[in-house]
């Protein structure tokens, strides 16, 4: 029989990777709208087959066959209440940790509730017949593409994983009928490695470890990291909330950041990536060919769609099996890199009266052994273009990523150690939403906060920014200008010294001069500080400019012309032209 495939994408990529995950034993049940996964499989003689016209009775066949082989094994059916039948031998399944996957077509999900015959409501299942119940998307565009391989994956590699079980997955169709597909695509394949698995080799390519936020670093934590780095020539790119600290630690928004800099030389072929969330979206453009991702909670992120492994163990495990191999490399990649820093650090221009500025006088003046929280977005962004010293340990809510408790988070940590330092650096927006906290009771003398007020939501006025084009419209609503005093130069003063708070303010650079020595004093002062600075959008928005564009690389300067007059397709059509 000559293989012939749906044309009906979501069937295909889920046909592609149950072939590319091993699964070929598949017990079906007739009907209309899984006719599509039917005859795709029926058409490719790897899967096995057979049929059973009560679903019931299919399931629990799927039960034996899975008990007996150990494999995995699919069921099919339709909509109306075909799929509630599969209910007795799913929960059958999920008391044993059977491998079933029960796979439910449906009429598009749209039509749920709208008394369409044979169009039921699967949102919801019990609790004890799946472990993971996900629904497809019909593929309209790339980003429909992308959430179906991704869902596929999770749902096949949960039907293993912590000893296995039935899932569900329910795939909508179109009913598309034609079958003119004589090969499956090209699918993205996603593999779970455990502790006792075999190992995927780690190419001999370049290689950089991505640290998110993470959790405090044990001395050990780092030694083995660094290990890691030093056999396979390898770096670490990190921001001031990755923690880590050791000898391969590259924070490099600023070369990332550039505009005018082909970043092809540095950019590694297997990122491997580390830690939850990250704020630094410029080192997140540092993404090679593969990603690798390594958390204990061996979840599938694909925050860069460019996801192969997940591995599911502590990062001690994954770093120590593969630093047995091979030999110290000569740092190559870590010396290439900070060479282009040193470069950049040494060319920053002078910058206006900014939060990069206050940034570029303070960062490596922070007190020793101290503690610095950065509010998101534009703060942290403006820190992590400089480096701090390295007892200092930094954080930033990056997990929920809003403004609403930057203050609150701030001053919780203070509490910890009331002889310790605790900094922070926080926009006026995000200072008045959360102002409350530092009226409370507890509140310590260790507390210094630095409170960059720009009257307006100064994001939204940066030229990287959408509502930028907006231009002093978006004050009105977009970047919520002129509430809370509109940059009142008393307001904040007499809030701060009634509850307290030792006062101090700067418009300028002058200013500034006069008094952040005062704010940066490494003792603990009589009351807790608040330093209010005083800028406009327009300064930091030149300032981020002129730091985002240090190194203007002549080549790529005449691309950026040239895109911007004949636009993306006129530009590459150029391209094509030119041979290049």
């Amino acid at each position: 029989m000559e293989k012939s495939y749906v044309d009906e994408k979501n069937a295909q990529v889920l046909v592609a990777l149950l072939k590319e995950h091993g699964i070929r034993k598949v017990v079906a049940s007739p009907g209309s709208t899984n006719v599509a996964m039917v005859a795709c499989m029926q058409h490719d003689p790897y899967f096995e087959m057979y049929s059973s016209a009560d679903e019931r009775s299919a399931a629990y066949i799927a039960c034996g066959l899975a008990a007996e082989s150990g494999e995995p094994v699919v069921i099919t059916c339709t909509g109306a209440t075909s799929s509630r039948n599969y209910l007795p031998a799913l929960t059958e399944a999920y008391y044993r940790k059977l491998p079933i996957l029960a796979v439910t077509s449906s009429q598009a999900i749209s039509k749920v509730g709208h008394h369409v015959a044979q169009v039921i409501d699967r949102a919801s299942i019990p609790n004890d017949v799946a472990k993971l119940s996900v629904t497809l998307p019909i593929i309209k565009d790339e980003d429909d593409l992308w959430e179906c391989e991704i869902k596929a994956n999770q749902a096949i590699l949960e039907l293993k994983r912590h000893g296995g079980g039935p899932v569900h997955i329910n795939i909508p169709t179109i009913y598309i009928r034609t079958f003119n597909t004589k090969e499956l695509p090209k699918v993205r394949v996603i593999d779970r490695i455990f502790s006792t698995d075999k190992f995927p080799e780690l190419p001999q390519s370049k290689v950089a470890v991505f640290v998110g936020a993470h959790a405090t670093w044990t001395k050990e934590q780092t030694e083995i990291l660094d290990k890691f780095c030093s056999v396979n020539d390898a770096v670490v790119f990190c921001d001031h909330t990755s923690g880590y600290k050791g000898k391969y630690r590259l924070l490099y928004s600023l070369a990332a950041s550039q505009q005018m800099i082909d970043q092809a030389p540095i950019i590694p072929d297997i990122l491997i990536y580390i830690g939850e969330i990250s704020g630094d979206y410029y080192s997140m453009g540092m993404i090679g060919k593969q990603v690798w991702r390594v958390s204990d909670d061996g979840e599938i992120r694909d925050t860069f769609r460019k996801l192969r492994y997940v591995f599911e163990m502590p990062e001690q495990s994954f770093f120590e099996y593969y630093s047995t191999k091979g030999k110290i490399a000569a740092d190559s990649y870590l010396m290439t890199c900070k060479n282009q820093l040193a470069e950049l650090q040494n060319k920053i221009p002078e910058l206006p009266f900014s939060n990069i500025w206050a940034a570029s006088k303070m960062a490596h003046r922070l007190p020793e052994n101290s503690v610095i929280h950065f509010g998101i977005l534009n703060s942290l962004r403006s820190w992590n273009f400089f480096e701090i010293p390295s007892s200092v340990s930094s954080a930033s809510n990056v997990g929920g990523f809003g403004i609403d408790g930057n203050v609150s988070s701030l001053v919780g940590a203070s509490l910890v150690n009331k002889n310790k330092l605790y900094f922070g650096i926080i926009g006026d927006l995000a200072f008045f939403y959360d102002m409350n906290v530092v009226g409370n009771r507890h509140l310590g003398k260790n507390l210094r906060i630095m409170v960059v007020n720009n009257g307006k939501g100064t994001e939204f006025r940066l030229v990287v920014h959408p509502a930028f084009k907006n231009d002093n419209q978006a004050d009105e609503y977009i970047s919520a200008a002129g509430h809370y005093g509109n940059k009142s130069a008393t307001l904040l003063k007499h809030y701060a010294q009634d509850l307290g708070f030792e006062y101090i303010s700067a418009t300028n650079k002058d200013d500034f001069d006069q008094v952040y020595e005062r704010f940066l004093n490494p003792n603990i002062t009589e009351r807790p500080i608040l330093f209010e600075v005083f800028t406009n959008s327009l300064d930091e928005n030149n300032a981020l400019e002129a730091m985002t564009n240090i190194e203007e690389n002549i080549k790529g300067k005449v691309k950026q012309v040239a895109k911007q007059v004949l636009g993306e397709n006129g530009f590459n059509r150029l391209k094509k032209v030119m041979g290049k």
